[in-house]
């Protein structure tokens, strides 16, 4: 049987978040609003099945997504029969789906880590106050920023998506994100968040104001029970300490949410293999990483 592959779209949103709720392990590709978002960068396309959401992948290179549904229940062999010719190429593979794919599928499997891919978790508690001998540099830098602007925090409302979309305008002048390929697609996806932010569900915002002037704001969402998702976070280098602040400030606004009462762990995505970026998230101090990897399937004969 074919595949059916379509664009991602909005109108199939709560449909999907039930299938992701469904994995046993979430990892940060897989939010919808990342997957909606980063959409026209990736080429990504999905296909349903009565259990699974396929993703495909069709720029810069033609590859599949890990599936999302409930992934304990199934025969592997089967769906891979059915659905996929070899060889065949998935990325971004969580680490639980591909211990389950060794012990359904054994051989036929070329493994590669994918060590930019993987997802940085923190303790949300930790990285919230910034407590500790580890954190000095950060709480430092923090204290700097409390001491030295007469500031406000507020929840992302309606009216404050016009400050944010001008903010990140100027941001992306400052990082000149037009030479940056990545720096390009990464505000091409906050567009589009901005411009639907009342149609998707979950995200939560939060803005620094100093003067009346935004300074800093941070969106996410409740990936699960016990993790919170940090998607953007984009600071004014004008104000020493800023995003010091805007984590502390968001993750705390965060945890006074009834809904969030359970969460534990803030996962802050990937590093794509930038080594600033990897200093930088590994500065915080991760409690784990969320590994993912890469998956060839050579040849079905070998499952059989």
């Amino acid at each position: 049987m074919q595949l059916q592959f379509e664009p991602i779209g909005l109108d199939r949103q709560k449909a999907y978040l039930e299938r992701l709720s469904l994995c046993p392990q979430k990892a940060s590709d897989y939010s919808f609003v990342n997957l909606w978002s980063w959409a026209d960068e990736h080429g990504l396309l999905w296909a349903w099945t009565d259990q699974l959401v396929f993703i495909k992948q069709t720029r810069p290179l033609d590859a599949y997504w890990a599936p999302v549904g409930p992934w304990k229940d199934l025969k592997w062999k089967d769906f891979v029969e059915e659905y996929f010719s070899c060889p065949a190429v998935f990325i971004r593979l969580p680490q639980m789906l591909l211990d389950i794919w060794k012990d359904n599928i054994g051989a036929g499997m070329i493994v590669d880590e994918a060590r930019g891919h993987w997802d940085y978790l923190y303790d949300i508690r930790e990285i919230s106050t910034l407590k500790g001998r580890q954190f000095h540099k950060k709480k430092n830098l923090l204290n700097q920023f409390l001491k030295n602007y007469s500031y406000k925090f507020s929840p992302l409302q309606d009216d404050m998506i016009g400050i944010v979309f001008n903010m990140q305008q100027s941001w992306c002048v400052w990082r000149d994100c037009q030479s940056v390929d990545s720096l390009s697609s990464e505000n091409g996806a906050i567009q589009r968040v901005l411009h639907q932010w009342n149609n998707l569900m979950r995200l939560k915002g939060g803005v620094i104001l100093v003067a009346d002037k935004i300074a800093a704001y941070s969106i996410g969402e409740r990936l699960d029970d016990n993790t919170f998702l940090i998607h953007f976070e984009k600071g004014d280098p004008d104000y020493k300490g800023v995003y010091q602040a805007i984590n502390k400030m968001f993750l705390e606004f965060v945890l006074s949410d009834p809904s969030c009462q359970h969460i534990t762990v803030v996962n802050r995505e990937q590093d794509l293999d930038d080594e600033g970026l990897r200093e930088a998230k590994l500065s915080y101090h991760p409690v784990g990483f969320l590994k993912k990897y890469q998956v060839r399937i050579q040849s079905l004969r070998k499952w059989l």
